[in-house]
């Protein structure tokens, strides 16, 4: 009789360090369950990064300004997710934002121009995609998707779901800090436990020990955070990140970071981006949504509707 284990499967992923946490007995089932989810994230990766020209959005990014691109049912999902989101969110969580990032040069610290924000913010707007019988068109040359938004949380909820159909019944998928809990923990002596996640301090430099902001508990769904210290830049005493407002091309500058618990990752991370692109009133929306939060004002302070653990 096999015993209980703990099996941990470390890779990188769309730019990211990842892992699997996997609870079990039969350690070649955990292994072949592993190596499965793990080309599922690979695929997704190939599928839809923008970075790819033979991937989906590559082709479509491609085409755009001429004739529509056939799509298959999974991308023609997400596309329907996109738009959900963008009437969620008043149109501030926008696919067709990402066009604004060729006006910053987060590594060299290069401020945009407003006259380049201005003309590349003719290029945004949901609402002007054409689709039709699985079919999508970008109306104007240059125009983009980015599934950026979204796409590595997907990839988490993709990876949970084939382990389950492997038949693993505890683990945790983490996607570069998306996560998703796939059941509590099994191990004998922590049966019934929920996974113990931390969430990244967005300041870590004012933090003597290098402690995380806080500990959640997570026995199931999706946990995911949106944060300004990811890629970004000082200038003149100021911070300008990447999370980019589709109405102006400016870098939010409200919360330094909001983390969101959901039934999955996916929804998790896009409901954390909106808020932080609402900024003072994001947290009232995530409220108004029934989302649980942690969030980290612009004074530092703590902001949270779930139990957590300095």
């Amino acid at each position: 009789m096999n015993s209980w284990r703990n099996l941990c499967f470390e890779f990188q992923a769309m730019a990211s360090p990842c892992s699997l946490h996997i609870d079990g007995t039969d350690e070649g089932l955990m292994r072949r369950a592993a190596a499965a989810a793990i080309a599922e994230v690979r695929r997704i990766e190939r599928k839809y990064s923008r970075y790819l020209d033979d991937s989906v959005i590559g082709r479509i990014n491609r085409a755009a300004g001429g004739a529509a691109v056939a799509i298959d049912p999974e991308t023609e999902s997400l596309l329907d997710f996109a738009a959900q989101l963008h009437a969620l969110s008043d149109g501030l969580f926008d696919v067709t934002s990402g066009v604004l990032r060729r006006a910053w040069d987060f590594k060299n610290g290069r401020l945009a121009a407003q006259a380049e924000l201005t003309e590349l913010i003719t290029m945004v707007g949901w609402q002007q995609v054409v689709r039709y019988d699985r079919h999508i068109r970008l109306p104007h040359e240059g125009m983009e998707l980015d599934f950026g938004g979204f796409g590595k949380e997907y990839a988490a909820d993709r990876a949970a779901a084939t382990l389950r159909e492997h038949g693993i019944a505890h683990a945790l998928v983490n996607l570069g800090g998306d996560l998703h809990a796939l059941g509590e923990r099994g191990l004998p002596e922590l049966q019934g436990n929920a996974w113990q996640v931390s969430i990244q301090h967005p300041r870590p430099e004012i933090t003597q020990t290098g402690q995380p902001l806080a500990l959640l508990a997570l026995k199931r769904g999706g946990l995911a955070t949106s944060g300004d210290y990811e890629r970004f830049f000082l200038h003149e005493g100021r911070r300008y990140c990447h999370i980019l407002d589709p109405r102006t091309g400016w870098p939010v500058a409200h919360w330094q970071c909001v983390s969101v618990l959901s039934t999955n990752t996916t929804s998790a991370g896009a409901l954390a981006t909106i808020a932080m692109i609402k900024g003072e009133l994001g947290l009232a929306w995530l409220e108004g949504q029934g989302a649980s939060y942690l969030a980290v004002q612009p004074d530092g302070q703590l902001r949270q509707s779930v139990a957590a653990s300095k």
